[in-house]
């Protein structure tokens, strides 16, 4: 198995709301509602959103309906892009888990909530280059 990712799907507990959401964000997505799963093309990976309850079926879980271990980031180049983002971010309808704030390991980052709970980290790292497509080199 390569080591890679290639789809990461995001369950939420109303489609539409959640596409409007990422679209407020400037996301874009050529998936129409009939499809019944939202995809966005994000650098070499995609980002879908489908129901929470199909993706618990089809994944062969119990969905006990919190916070599932995980935790997306989304990381930029320049610690002033954080508090940016973040703005983006409520303004689209997130809840600000945690404002931008120097860390300890020598970067700057806060945390958006999405309408479905799923929290995302926006980061500076300054130890990591960011290429023109968003790819990450460690």
């Amino acid at each position: 198995m390569d080591q890679r990712v290639s789809l990461i799907t995001l369950g939420v507990a109303d489609l539409e709301r959640a596409r409007r959401f990422y679209e407020a964000l400037g996301w874009d997505s050529p998936s129409v509602p009939e499809d019944g799963v939202v995809f966005f093309q994000c650098g070499g990976l995609v980002l879908a959103l489908w129901s929470r309850s199909s993706l618990a079926d089809d994944s062969t879980v119990v969905d006990g309906g919190g916070w599932g271990g995980v935790t997306l980031a989304y990381n930029v180049g320049a610690a002033e892009e954080v508090d940016t983002v973040l703005e983006e971010a409520r303004a689209a309808g997130a809840t600000i888990g945690r404002a931008g704030a120097a860390t300890v390991w020598g970067g700057y980052s806060g945390v958006f909530i999405d309408p479905d709970g799923h929290p995302w980290e926006v980061a500076h790292n300054p130890f990591w280059t960011i290429g023109p497509e968003g790819a990450i080199t460690i």
